[in-house]
């Protein structure tokens, strides 16, 4: 794979997965859809998607996925869909983000790895960063949109960390894919009575799951091999990121000062994390962004 097809393959993977928090957002503030449909129909298409890659492009690979990992999958999904009800596609993306890194290297330093003093200073940093975003004040997010982000990128963290060794990634996403489909069926039958989608928003839901969720996956996986452990982690670090500009740019959201200084700290405490760790190791922190789905 040329040096060209790499980097464009690249940049519109993270642009997918920047792509999943601005369109769940704007159809949350500018659509009638509820919190649950929007979460059903992204999996239903994505599980569509991508059994539709594997099916004609990847016949050959193995691959089924599990109920553990679509039940982390579902969690993730739901959480994200639930917390963008108030948050801002921006302070949505930091949070995740910093939440699926930080249970990545939780599970390391658990499995017995040992920090260094940079990668100590970037932990600091990232705490930091994360506790003054959340303080109390007037440009603190939503506690509980906070909260319920956090245990998305959780759950995230977990779905990836399960996924690792369990066959060609793509078939393994479409098949968590499906079996989310339906955990998330039951939670839209559960709140049936809160439901109300319209055809905007539905529209914005499958192109959340179909083009920024499975076709999004699909490209990552096919490039991460040809990736460096350390630039396949670093290169996430653009995914809040392309996010702000989204939100300012097509949603018309405003980045407040604490926010810029926030994602600063958590974002470079993570570099320095990822940057400073042995090979064998940053390979770990190698997921999807949004992501991130296996």
């Amino acid at each position: 794979m040329s040096f060209v097809r790499i980097t464009v393959l690249t940049m519109l993977a993270m642009i997918a997965f920047a792509g999943n928090s601005i369109l769940c957002r704007f159809a949350l503030k500018q659509t009638s859809i509820d919190a649950a449909s929007f979460t059903s129909i992204r999996l239903v298409s994505g599980a569509a998607v991508l059994w539709a890659i594997t099916i004609f492009f990847r016949s050959d690979r193995t691959g089924r996925g599990n109920w553990v990992s679509a039940f982390s999958l579902f969690a993730y999904a739901a959480g994200f869909s639930f917390a963008y009800i108030s948050l801002t596609a921006s302070t949505g993306a930091l949070l995740l983000f910093g939440a699926v890194q930080a249970t990545m290297i939780g599970h390391g330093l658990w499995a017995g790895e040992r920090l260094h003093k940079q990668q100590l200073v970037g932990l600091a940093l990232a705490f930091g960063g994360l506790v003054g975003l959340l303080l109390p004040g007037l440009s603190a997010p939503p506690l509980l949109g906070s909260v319920l982000m956090l245990i998305a990128g959780f759950a995230w963290g977990i779905y990836s960390l399960r996924g690792k060794g369990a066959g060609d990634p793509t078939r393994v996403t479409a098949g968590n894919f499906l079996r989310a489909s339906l955990f998330t069926a039951l939670l839209s039958m559960f709140l049936y009575s809160n439901s109300n989608p319209d055809i905007i928003g539905i529209v914005y839901a499958i192109a959340s799951g179909a083009i920024t969720s499975g076709l999004g996956y699909a490209l990552w996986y096919s490039v991460v091999p040809a990736l460096k452990a350390t630039n396949a982690a670093t290169v996430q670090l653009s995914v809040p990121v392309i996010a702000a500009l989204g939100g300012i740019i097509i949603l018309g959201e405003s980045v407040t000062t604490r926010f810029v200084l926030a994602s600063l700290s958590i974002l470079g405490g993570i570099a320095l994390v990822i940057l400073s760790k042995p090979q064998r190791n940053v390979a770990r922190n190698v997921v999807p962004a949004d992501a991130k789905e296996r």
